[in-house]
């Protein structure tokens, strides 16, 4: 008789590899979580009198350099140096530039469709994104999805709205209309831009997919190729209005470089998702940082958090659970 060890499923190497590889993939979507999380807190926590002391233009351009440094030095440290040394095809590259285009876009977007509507129902209906980079996501890269995973996106996007929804401060609104009139309102035409912003949102987020998955280039190089764009628009658009605001680094403290820096961590990790995963897993990583944000301001800002919290918790639970299992 022949006995063949470690071959097949059961193969404990096999088994040990997989455990590997999950463990990897938790510690990398737990960091992103926390990163994306924070984000909002450690912004309060530099404001000034209420005010933000810096220029978030000038920000997200040194958050794109970060990124871009970081991709460098990491392609030389992995041996694959000798690809700068020839300039890239035109077609190779041009492809880049779109999600950076995309991604100003919406950044320019989010400042419009203030005059349009008021922050909390920006805040619910930017929820919408979710809906549109999975229908995305299923015709664009051709994915199937089971009837369970729709229903898990749908209860995302639900968890998303009820999480905004608890957020508000109902009891303050309604004083506010007594004295000012509503506060809570949305145009048509503001109601136009927010589903635009969502689907630029899903396009550009399943692009970069897409282009990353099918050319076979090191993932340090397509975030070269991705950061230099970005560097290039948004320090454009940077310095296009830093006239008539703030200088460039005004206003940088100590909270304000860590946030440069984990934002342009959880852009390199982003792109990893991209890569080896899919655009669906960022969307649960970004519902999840709702409840990591809401933990964080509750212990940092003094928020209070109602047993209404625990509805997205249990939402989003389930909609992994229904995703994935």
């Amino acid at each position: 008789m022949i006995v063949i060890q470690n071959v097949g499923t059961s193969s404990p190497a096999r088994i040990r590899r997989q455990w590997v590889k999950r463990i990897q993939w938790g510690v990398l979507l737990g960091l992103m979580v926390l990163i994306y999380g924070s984000h909002a807190p450690l912004i309060t926590l530099t404001k000034v009198d209420g005010r933000v002391p810096f220029n978030p233009s000038s920000c997200v351009v040194m958050i794109e350099l970060a990124k871009l440094i970081i991709s460098l030095v990491t392609l030389v440290l992995t041996g694959g140096a000798s690809a700068l040394r020839a300039p890239p095809h035109l077609v190779l590259v041009a492809p880049y530039a779109v999600p950076a285009v995309l991604y100003a876009l919406n950044n320019n977007l989010v400042v419009l469709m203030q005059a349009y509507m008021d922050p909390s129902s920006y805040q619910v209906l930017s929820n919408l994104k979710i809906a549109s980079t999975a229908l995305l996501y299923s015709v664009c890269l051709g994915k199937r999805l089971r009837p369970a995973q729709w229903l898990a996106l749908g209860l995302l996007m639900g968890a998303g709205v009820c999480h905004s929804y608890s957020s508000l401060d109902l009891g303050e609104l309604e004083g506010a209309e007594a004295e000012e009139g509503p506060r809570l309102h949305i145009t048509a035409w503001g109601l136009f831009l927010v589903l635009v912003y969502c689907l630029i949102s899903g396009l550009a987020a399943v692009y970069t997919e897409r282009v990353l998955k099918s050319q076979k280039l090191p993932l340090s190089l397509q975030n070269i190729y991705l950061y230099v764009f970005g560097v290039a628009i948004n320090g454009l658009s940077s310095f296009s209005s830093v006239a008539s605001e703030k200088s460039f680094l005004e206003g940088y403290s100590g909270a304000v470089w860590v946030i440069i820096a984990g934002q342009a961590a959880n852009g390199l990790l982003m792109s990893v998702v991209l890569k080896h995963g899919s655009g669906i897993t960022r969307l649960f990583v970004i519902s999840c940082s709702m409840l990591v944000n809401a933990l964080l301001s509750w212990a940092t800002l003094g928020l209070q958090l109602t047993p209404f919290f625990l509805l997205p918790v249990s939402m989003i639970g389930l909609a992994a659970y229904l995703y994935y299992i």
